[in-house]
């Protein structure tokens, strides 16, 4: 019997860490590329632990987030990613670059114990709570992330993402030339990691926590670059989300 079933975690064993070497490899040129085109700042990365399995929680705005959570994160990201993107060559390159795909329309095993392996590992796992870019409000916020670290007690370091949709703007837009695009780091979350069962009560208490955190994040942020949220998408721009546990305004759905 591993440590890991020792500890009551969901069996991992059997499911591959994801590609790191591009992850790792391309971040300098990727960070290269981005600021030939506009800059990105980041705000108190030292609040992400150096060692050890961490959550980065951001909220959602636009198409690049997930690529430049990736690639300006001071640790390399493995970031869960609508399984919809991992088609032709974007899909080998997410594939190549240690990206995660999710199935957002059923419960999609392999996704979270791929996620667990990272985090046993002492590896980094993006996750957008909000599940779809939006106004970035966190009004939407799926309970994925607080599960994961209530399983594995890994800290949840939330992100505030300013910068990477225009107001008016369609999801699909990235940062135009010239533009300044914002990455605020918070102070981690821990949750007390909690052995099988955990109930939908306990998920849902955790979530909420992390929600109010992220919020008071996105407050600092907006104190500390002197920006605001670019406003919700048109109803036409916003993509299908199932109905996984939300919570919306505090009270669940």
């Amino acid at each position: 019997m591993t440590a890991l079933r020792r500890a009551g975690l969901p069996a991992s064993d059997h499911v591959r860490h994801p590609p790191r070497w591009l992850l790792r490899g391309a971040r300098p040129l990727t960070r290269g590329l981005v600021r030939r085109r506009f800059a990105v700042r980041t705000h108190s990365t030292d609040r992400v632990p150096a060692r050890g399995g961490v959550l980065l929680a951001a909220n959602h705005l636009g198409w690049s987030d997930g690529p430049l959570l990736a690639a300006f994160s001071p640790r390399p990201a493995h970031v869960l990613t609508k399984a919809e993107m991992f088609t032709g060559g974007m899909g080998v390159f997410l594939a190549t670059a240690g990206q995660v795909p999710l199935h957002r329309f059923e419960y999609d095993p392999r996704a979270v114990r791929t996620c667990l392996r990272i985090l046993r590992d002492g590896g980094v796992v993006g996750v957008f709570p909000e599940g779809r870019r939006g106004g970035g409000d966190l009004e939407r916020f799926h309970r994925g992330v607080a599960y994961l670290a209530m399983v594995t007690g890994a800290p949840i370091v939330p992100v505030a993402i300013l910068g990477t949709r225009e107001p008016g703007g369609r999801a699909s837009d990235v940062p135009g030339r010239g533009a300044v695009v914002d990455l605020v780091y918070g102070e981690p979350v821990r949750l007390a990691q909690q052995d099988w069962p955990r109930t939908r009560e306990q998920v849902a208490r955790a979530s909420l926590l992390v929600r109010e955190r992220m919020l008071a994040l996105l407050d600092e942020a907006r104190q500390r670059t002197g920006r605001e949220l670019p406003g919700p998408l048109a109803p036409g721009e916003l993509e299908d989300d199932p109905y996984t546990g939300l919570i919306l305004d505090g009270e669940e759905i």
